[in-house]
């Protein structure tokens, strides 16, 4: 097991993060911690589980989190995420009932939760799987590189089959022993488009008002209810915001949590930004990011989504995950102590540190932010990153570093935190370039 020695101060430890939390269905998590969904890549080039990922997640069970979620499984193979993703787009044969099988087992062996995040690329599909994805309407992505094709608006028969194909997923991964799904709704994959009055300029009943652009989602939510029962967990990411001008906005996303709420979902995790404007990691886009109307807490800003989901709380009893930027264990406890998260989400230290969640729950009082010594230029050619489109492609390149660390993880069962971001990257796309050529 991957560990860190750093330094902890003597102190009494409050006990919030280890306290159980109990969901509307009935289920349990045995504490407030859960590694977050990270993409993994390591899926054969048909889309099966693999002995590496049940490396990776055993490693995750052992590490102490109440529960782990999957990175993306696909429920369309023409719509990857990236290469490598695991994909559940037809009902499982024998031998994708057995990886499954085998991956959810070491993924719960040390009693957590494991839930599978499900998803749809929609119009982030890059170029060398699909030129011409589908997604809401036809509006390409606005990065530079030409990495995205040009997307093609889905027809509503298309449509409800990607809504069965979310519940057939569903199904399966709750048959092969997974303890709950998410329906992933941000960071710009398709249902998330569909929300975005930016990328869905449809004039159908899936367009327009806000009604329409959530009912996507919420035909989602209830294919996968009726797909797995009443009993078991069903959660839904959802954008605070796009931060984008014209994109999905906080004032909706209260709305759209409150219609969650009625339609039984049981967590929402809270996060937001999109590949245009990566707030998720902590980046600045290719544009100036758009100002929402919430109020700043007294918290520690380090957590990016936290203000968001304390005025959400306002609004609906549903339990709350925030994910992104927490490190200080005191800025955890703040956050479940005041009412503001119910659970935390922990991401990119268990890229390299798998069992972060044991020692914070052991005392330790900070986690390590690595990517503060990452970068793709150099000390003497720093000016660059501050150039838009090589800043879009720096702050990439240190998504790859940890991109590379889980495959190290999972091949090895340790990660190489002395990778350079540059080695990083060249490995990462070389992985991608290899898998999409056996697809």
């Amino acid at each position: 097991m991957i560990t860190a020695t750093l330094i902890t101060r003597n102190h009494p430890m409050k006990n919030s993060l280890a306290q159980p939390l109990t969901l509307p269905c009935g289920a349990v998590l045995p504490n407030r911690l859960s590694k977050a969904a990270m993409t993994e890549g390591l899926a054969t080039p048909d889309g099966l589980p693999t002995a590496e990922l049940e490396l990776l997640y055993g490693l995750w069970s052992d590490g102490g989190s109440g529960m782990l979620l999957s990175g993306n499984i696909q429920v369309d193979r023409d719509h990857l995420e990236r290469p490598g993703n695991v994909v559940i787009d037809r009902k499982p044969n024998k031998a994708m009932r057995t990886a499954l099988a085998s991956w959810a087992k070491a993924a719960t062996r040390n009693g957590n939760h494991f839930w599978a995040q499900i998803s749809h690329a929609g119009r982030q599909t890059q170029k060398i799987i699909n030129p011409n994805p589908k997604a809401p309407s036809a509006i390409k992505l606005g990065l530079p590189g030409g990495q995205f094709g040009e997307p093609v608006p889905l027809t509503k028969a298309e449509i409800k089959s990607i809504v069965r194909r979310f519940g057939l997923c569903a199904a399966a991964v709750k048959e092969a022993g997974f303890t709950g799904v998410q329906i992933h709704s941000a960071h710009g994959y398709l249902l998330s488009q569909f929300l975005s009055p930016r990328s869905n300029k449809r004039t159908d009943n899936y367009g327009g008002e806000l009604a329409n652009r959530a009912r996507a989602l919420l035909e989602t939510v209830a294919s996968v209810r009726a797909a797995v029962g009443p009993d078991f967990p069903v959660a839904v990411k959802l954008n605070s915001a796009d931060f984008q001008k014209g994109g999905f906005a906080f004032e909706e996303s209260l709305q759209v949590v409150q219609w969650l709420e009625q339609a039984g979902v049981d967590l929402i995790e809270i996060s937001g930004g999109t590949y245009e404007q990566p707030k998720l990691l902590g980046l600045q886009g290719m544009e100036e990011e758009e100002k929402q109307n919430v109020a700043e807490s007294t918290q520690k800003r380090e957590a990016y989504f936290v203000d968001f989901a304390m005025a959400m709380q306002e609004k609906v009893n549903i339990p709350l995950m925030v994910t992104g930027g927490f490190r200080q264990r005191s800025t955890m406890e703040m956050a479940v102590d005041s009412g503001s998260a119910d659970l935390i989400g922990l991401g990119r230290p268990m890229c390299v540190m798998t069992d972060a969640p044991n020692q914070l729950l052991a005392g330790l009082d900070e986690l390590p932010r690595y990517e503060d010594s990452l970068s793709l230029f150099p000390s003497w050619l720093s000016f660059l990153g501050k150039i838009k489109p090589l800043r879009a492609m720096a702050g990439f390149a240190v998504q790859y570093w940890y991109y590379a660390n889980i495959d190290a993880i999972g091949r090895t069962g340790l990660a190489n935190p002395d990778l350079s971001v540059f080695k990083a990257t060249q490995e990462t796309m070389a992985l991608q370039k290899k898998l999409t050529s056996k697809q």
